[in-house]
């Protein structure tokens, strides 16, 4: 069985079914829609996943759908299927980051091929979100000054400074700093100064 849920979205059902049987036949999971409204009502995907989608529907095309996920946060890859793309047309659904753009009719290990890079891409996009996800968790465990001292050390500060600015002392700094570290499971700066670019942390004013 293959990692991953391939998520097909055309309105074409004999198209539709084809591809169902030929990614069941190779033990990917499939859901399809016959639209890319349907799809956006259905219950939102977990996991890793990726799309195929039809370059252009009757309603939604696929390029807007690819759109609409993007400005709700959603980093699905993409492939799409057209049967009369043209390079205009692939050079902006490439630039939008899709995997790959094929026409119709498409080769089987064309598509397979495709399948195969988009959900590895999905794989390393749900493990990051994970990661995230546990930074949030560890990140409302810190007290407020120990966010405080978080902001001041994610601009550079020097335990000393940050001990000027608060009014306290660089001791003090030293174990909210140990504490912020250890609840965050990180070990260095550099870390934390990745995962606070991440979580939208700003520095200190």
């Amino acid at each position: 069985m293959e990692s991953g849920t391939v998520v097909l979205v055309d309105d074409e059902p004999g198209m539709l079914r084809a591809l169902t049987r030929l990614l069941q036949a190779e033990g990917f999971a499939v859901r399809s829609f016959g639209s890319a409204e349907a799809f956006l009502e259905a219950p939102r995907m977990t996991g890793a996943w990726c799309l195929i989608l039809d370059m252009a529907m009757s309603g939604m095309s696929g390029l807007e759908l690819q759109s609409r996920l993007h400005s709700e946060g959603i980093r699905a890859p993409v492939v799409f299927l057209t049967g009369h793309g043209d390079i205009p047309m692939s050079v902006r659904a490439i630039k939008s980051g899709a995997v790959d753009f094929l026409t119709k009719p498409v080769h089987d290990e064309d598509l397979l091929g495709a399948v195969r890079a988009a959900l590895e891409q999905a794989g390393r996009l749900a493990a990051e979100e994970e990661q995230e996800r546990g930074l949030r968790t560890r990140l409302q465990k810190l007290t407020p000054r120990e966010y405080e001292v978080m902001q001041h050390v994610i601009t550079g500060l020097l335990n000393k400074q940050i001990a000027q600015k608060l009014g306290t002392s660089e001791q003090t700094i030293k174990v909210h700093r140990m504490r912020l570290m250890e609840k965050l499971g990180l070990t260095s700066v550099v870390e934390l100064v990745h995962a606070a670019a991440r979580l939208g942390v700003p520095g200190a004013p």
